[in-house]
Order: structure tokens, then sequence, then C-alpha cells
């Protein structure tokens, strides 16, 4: 069993998946290469087959199944359409009848199948095919809103065919890792454009985080459309609409907060979900990645959609016109009859993306001349629930009183309820918003480089990620990309980062693992005086 609980079955029908989208990119790269356009339906299957092998997203073997099959669809017509040549056998597999011959080819798939591969060879093609991971995932977001980026589509398949040939060099294979870098920033910026246009740049917005009476629904993961036609479906019926985990900052955009229904944020992380969710007289609708494995007590009131699934679990699929249907979320909220009580208001503040934060640029700026703010600190990135964690919460908690701190993703709600104050009259925890919103941290960044007529690594700025899975590599690579430097990195390296690979970061970006917080504090401060 992995860390995110999926069973060595489906890990091997997903190795499998993952292999049919290297074949389909071979295709499709030899068709990009003679100036072929590349059918939308080949970029739909390779986006939703890179999602569905991303951390804690789909645990169903039926969803694995139907999806190869696409794939083997797919790579049939688009083999059909390749130019004549020499292909690898990643192109010429065929997916097999039976699911257990499907699991027998699915050796063949595996990371380590081949055991004489270089280390460092194989360790940028995991990090690329990672990257592409949390790529796909924002690139799905955007798609659903009606955006997306031809850079972007491309990429999925020079990317994934970059990985299966055995003619790039590890320098070859630095240039594609920093490319896909690129990429993540472009698939954040498209994802930025979609949000904020379709629902309005957030504001700053005090969020409740305690219940009230009354039939519920829990929103969790990333997708804000979802959100949107549940809130649209559920007016003026009695339900209140919680969001959970990552939803906590659609709170901030004013398409979404308009809803009085939206009454406030449940619980916190993704990784506190069995707990939270246990027993309580409500549903939840898992859109994006972050599903746990859902416990007896809850399981009946528990609905997927997107690529998100787990077997046994009712899933909500999206209509020939773009729509939902979320009429069996809403029956069953209303059913269970919801917190037989209200609860004490308490708020947090939300809403600080680039927009909002880069309002009070001038004051910014001109409280950093005067002395008055020291440093800034960005902690985020993709949280998980093992030991040793505690280490972004002790590292917030000392950073200096004269300091602002920057944060987003899940690793947030390890301090996000704590009192950090104000100065120069701003609030000193300014919540940038999802994980995608690494791309606010930047522009709010380069803004202010712009400012002090300097660039990024010469601010007073400190970057402190917290690494768990896919897309927060899409983010290390999207900074690095940028050429930030002494970014801190933790709490462990990520396994497939081989030493060479891993010293090579060190060099080239002064990337540092993680050690203690008063000192890592201190060797920040240090650096900038």
């Amino acid at each position: 069993m992995g860390v995110c609980g999926k069973t060595p079955e489906i890990a091997n029908l997903q190795d499998l998946l993952i292999y049919q989208l290297k074949g389909i990119a071979c295709y499709g790269k030899a068709m990009l290469d003679n100036g072929k356009e590349i059918d939308k339906e080949v970029i739909h299957l390779i986006e939703n087959g890179l999602f569905t092998t991303l951390t804690n997203v789909n645990f169903d073997d039926g969803a694995h199944i139907q999806l190869l099959r696409e794939a083997q669809s797919v790579k049939e017509n688009i083999r059909s359409q390749a130019p004549e040549g020499i292909y690898p056998e990643v192109a010429l597999y065929n997916l097999s009848d039976t699911k257990e011959s499907m699991l027998k080819d699915a050796v063949k798939a595996g990371i380590m199948y081949d055991q004489d591969l270089d280390a460092d060879i194989r360790s940028l093609r995991s990090t690329i095919l990672y990257g592409l991971k949390g790529i796909s995932a924002y690139g799905h977001q955007a798609r659903f809103l009606g955006y997306n980026s031809e850079q972007v589509d491309s990429h999925y398949i020079i990317g994934l065919e970059a990985i299966v040939n055995d003619n790039f060099t590890v320098e070859e294979l630095i240039r594609m890792t920093m490319r896909t870098g690129q990429i993540s920033i472009e698939v954040m910026r498209v994802l930025d454009e979609a949000n904020t246009t379709v629902y309005e740049n957030p504001t700053p917005n005090k969020v409740n985080v305690s219940v009230k009476k009354g039939p519920f629904i829990i929103v969790s993961g990333h997708d804000l459309k979802d959100l949107d036609m549940l809130l649209q479906q559920t007016e003026k019926k009695g339900i209140h609409i919680y969001t959970h985990g990552e939803m906590l900052p659609s709170h901030g955009y004013p398409g979404l907060k308009k809803y009085k229904h939206l009454v406030g944020n449940y619980g916190s992380a993704w990784q506190n979900q069995q707990k939270e969710f246990d027993n309580i007289p409500g549903c939840i609708l898992m859109t994006t990645n972050c599903l746990m494995r859902p416990r007896e007590t809850y399981k009946d009131r528990i609905f997927t959609t997107n690529v998100v699934g787990w077997e046994g679990i009712r899933h909500v699929r999206v209509k020939e016109d773009g729509t939902k249907d979320f009429s069996e979320v809403i029956e069953k909220a209303l059913e269970l009859g919801g917190f037989e009580k209200n609860e004490e208001k308490k708020e947090i503040l939300v809403g600080f993306g680039h927009n909002a934060t880069l309002s009070h640029a001038e004051d910014i700026v001109k409280a950093v001349k005067e002395g008055k703010i020291k440093h800034f600190f960005v902690i985020g990135g993709c949280d998980g629930a093992r030991p040793g964690r505690n280490y972004y919460t002790e590292l917030a908690t000392i950073i200096p009183k004269d300091c602002i701190i920057l944060t987003l993703a899940c690793g947030k709600y390890r301090f996000n309820k704590l009192d950090f104050g104000t100065v120069a009259g701003l609030p000193r925890l300014l919540d940038v918003g999802q994980c995608n919103d690494v791309y606010s941290a930047v522009r709010i960044a380069t803004a202010l480089a712009d400012a002090f007529d300097t660039d990024v690594n010469a601010l007073p700025l400190t970057i402190v990620l917290s690494w768990y899975e896919q897309k927060a590599v899409a983010d290390l690579l999207a900074l690095l990309s940028l050429g930030i430097n002494r970014m801190f990195l933790g709490p462990s390296l990520p396994a497939f980062i081989s030493p060479n690979v891993l010293q090579y970061l060190i060099d080239t970006f002064q990337l540092t693992p993680i050690s203690i917080p008063e000192e890592d504090l201190k060797t920040s401060l240090r650096q900038h005086v």
C-alpha cells in the first residue's frame, strides 16, 4: 500500500494507463514534428488520464479500466494518422482484453521495470511526469471553465514523449524539466484568468469557521465551477453550503460569495477528512483530488465528481451540455437534517490574491523603505499527515512581528486560525489562495521587485514549500523555471530525486532541505540583511 492508500492493483492499473498515454504521445509528437494538428479528443484523454493518476484522486478500478479502453481507442486512431516510422514498444503496445491480462501487462509499465536505466535519467523522467500530472489538474480546472492554452496542450505530448525517448541525455532532460516548469506557470496563468474572469478577482473576506443549524453540503477539492453549480441548485432550498480544504479560498471570489447560503468553511485540511466527516449529519461532495478512503460512517453520504472516484461511491457525471445534476446530493442532505444547533461564530480572513494584495503595493513599498516591514515569507504547499509537518506552524509562529506571511494551498491549515495581528496597517497573514495561486505569489513578488528596481532574488523574501504530491512538483518546477533561489523544501525530500539531481538543484538554485525552524529563520533573515 502506498502512502496515499492505493491498492497495488490500482497502482498497477495507473502505471499501465500512464504507459498508454506515453504511447499515444509518441504518435502525437511525430504528428507535431510534421506540422499536423492533434485532435482535442487526444488532449482531453491525456489530461484526464494524467489527472486520474494524481495522488488521492481515483481509487475505482472500473474507472481505470474504462479509461484504459478509451486510451486504446484514441491510440488506434492517432496511430492511423501518424507518419510512418520506427516507434518504441510503448507506442506499439495494444491493451489486453481482460483486467487480469492488463495487470500482467502492467509489470512492464512500472517505474523500476528497467533496472539498468541510469538513476539520474530515471529521476528526471519521474520529475517531468509528476510535473505533468500537476499541470493536468490545473489544466482540467481551467478547461471546465472554458479556458485552455495551446502551449500546455502541446506540452502534454512533448513532455510524455521525452520521458520514453532513449536519445534524451541528462542535460536535455534537465532542459525539459525546466520547460515543464515554464508550462506550469502558463497553466496557472490560464487558470487564474479563468477563475478571475468568471468569478472576478478575490477580495478580502472574513469566513465563518463554525457550524450553523440546518441541512448542509460540504464541498471539498478545488473546482470552483462545481461549487458554483451546486450553489445555484441549492438556492432557497434551506441548505447551507460549506467549503472544506482547498475550497476555502472560494469565499474571496465575488461571483461565489454573493450566495448567502455559502455560510462558511467546515473542518481543516484534506488529511483530517476521515475524522472530520465521521458520522456527520450532512453530505460531502469531492470535486478534485484529496479523497481518502471513506469510512462506513459516512460512505452513504459522500459523492464524487470529475475524475475523482472510489468503488461503491456515487458519482455525479457531467452532462453533454456541460452541466451537472446535484439533485441526489441535495435530497440526501435534506433527508439527513443537518446540524442541530449553531456554534459560536469564529472567522478567518481570506482573499489576498495578487489583485487584492497589489492594491496595497504603495503602502507595502513605503513600509519596507521605512523599516516597518522587514521581510516576506511565503509558506505553502501540499500538506500531509506524517509527523514532522508541525515545522511549518512552528516557523510561522516565531517569524518576527515586522514580517508578512503569505500562505497558500492546504499547508496553511497548520496555522491559519492563529492570530498573527497586523503590521503597517496590513494583516500579517495573507491567504493568497489555492496551490495554483503560487502564480499570485509570483505576481506579487515580481511587482515588488519592479517597485524596488531589483529582481525577486534580491527581495527580502523567503519561500518555504511543503512537499506532498504532484501539484507541489508542478509548483516547485514553476518557481525554479523563473530562476528563484534559496527556497526551503521539506519535510522530507521527494524520493524520486536522485543524489546527483539533488546536487544540481542545490548548486544551481541553492535549494535547501528544511532543518529546524529557528535555524532556517536565522538563515533567511541573514541572507537579506
